[in-house]
């Protein structure tokens, strides 16, 4: 059975291979998702399939996602680990990520999100004019 550590790499080359329409399937039925700096307002994210509409529904640009300096840290709790890495989106960045991820039977459980939303936006508007 895959380690948190190895699924939160599954689920980090997903996103940034592409594969989104897969990436739900790394989820429990019951799963949750939260994005506490998510603009306009936080995001929580309940279930599989809430998860498989966030993954395939498209952006108004096309963004490509680099991921570099990647740390995953293991803690007292064997289900849960803590990753940090930098994006850099379409070329620029780099954007801090952290990511907090329960991790049981091999998929996941919950996570805790904490990414740049507002710089996200800035490169997505960018992206969308220079396009």
């Amino acid at each position: 059975m895959a380690t948190p550590t190895e699924i939160f790499h599954r689920l980090l080359a997903g996103i940034t291979e592409g594969h989104l329409a897969e990436l739900a399937d790394l989820y429990t039925e019951d799963a949750v998702v939260e994005q506490p700096f998510a603009l306009p307002e936080p995001v929580r994210l309940v279930g599989r399939e809430a998860l498989r509409t966030h993954f395939t529904t498209p952006l108004p640009v096309d963004l490509k996602l680099v991921a570099s300096n990647i740390v995953v840290r293991t803690t007292d709790d064997p289900e849960v680990v803590v990753a940090e890495w930098d994006y850099t989106v379409n070329g620029a960045g780099p954007l801090a990520n952290v990511q907090i991820m329960r991790v049981r039977d091999g998929l996941i459980v919950a996570t805790r999100d904490y990414h740049n939303h507002a710089a996200l936006g800035s490169l997505a508007a960018a992206a969308a004019h220079a396009g």
